[in-house]
């Protein structure tokens, strides 16, 4: 399976940086999609020099005008896209009584909002090639976490969002799952540590003292998940959360 398109949302760094790699190594041209075309300089120079076709984009994808836009782009420069991976996400944490409206609709409309955004856009070119594959990203957090009320209902929504998409697409030979990561060494956590007052390093060891595995995850993590969502041998699998969380949730 090769010469498909793939957009990766949010991968300048972390997870999307390693979801994109992935799906170079697997023979797909990438779309590199974050808030400043700049940001993904680094991810798209190391695509290029594995061989890849890549390009880098700057867009919010909580505004519906650069979302298409950047479809648009993608169409002119790589190809029609036919693999979405959602993965922007922002943290914006804090109790309930201390979250501020800005706080909650940040959150919401990153994650939320821009996987919708996303996945409208695309879903045309998906329709058309009779074959696509949507992976989102939601979180453990979906399951509730204190101090992330507006996280928590985003990636949740995410879940339903996945499931829907699922029926609706189905028929064109579109499959969409999520991923719900746990604890993964990224950026997006060294700001959670610092929130709490924690050294990183000391906030990691405590995690994985209760994870059944005995470590926290990595960003590859995510991405071999992502790229068996993305394979041809998945093909019968849609509609589905994967926990990637060393240990059984719920």
């Amino acid at each position: 399976m090769t010469g498909r398109v793939a957009i990766v949302t949010g991968a300048a760094r972390g997870i999307g940086a390693a979801i994109a790699g992935r799906l170079a190594a697997a023979g797909h041209s990438v779309a590199v999609i974050d808030r400043r075309e700049a940001d993904t300089a680094t991810t798209v120079e190391s695509l290029h020099r594995s061989g890849a076709r890549a390009i880098g984009i700057g867009a919010d994808v909580a505004d519906a005008g650069e979302v298409a836009a950047a479809v648009q782009r993608v169409e002119a420069e790589l190809g029609a896209p036919v693999i979405l991976v959602n993965n922007a996400g922002i943290l914006r944490d804090n109790l309930i009584f201390r979250m501020t409206d800005d706080d909650w609709d940040a959150v919401m409309a990153v994650h939320l909002r821009g996987t919708f955004l996303m996945s409208r856009a695309v879903q045309s070119h998906q329709v058309a090639a009779r074959w696509g594959r949507i992976v989102n990203l939601s979180s453990t957090s979906a399951l509730g976490n204190r101090g992330q009320a507006n996280y928590a209902a985003a990636k949740a929504g995410i879940q339903g969002f996945t499931k829907t998409l699922a029926i609706e697409l189905g028929r064109y030979n579109v499959t969409v799952n999520a991923i719900a990561p746990g604890f993964i060494a990224t950026d997006m956590l060294r700001e959670t540590a610092a929130r709490i007052g924690m050294e990183f390093d000391d906030y990691m060891a405590a995690a994985a003292r209760e994870i059944p595995v005995g470590r926290t995850g990595t960003p590859d993590d995510i991405a071999a998940a992502a790229a068996f969502f993305v394979s041809e041998e998945a093909s019968f699998v849609s509609g589905q959360v994967l926990y990637v969380a060393g240990g059984p949730k719920a």
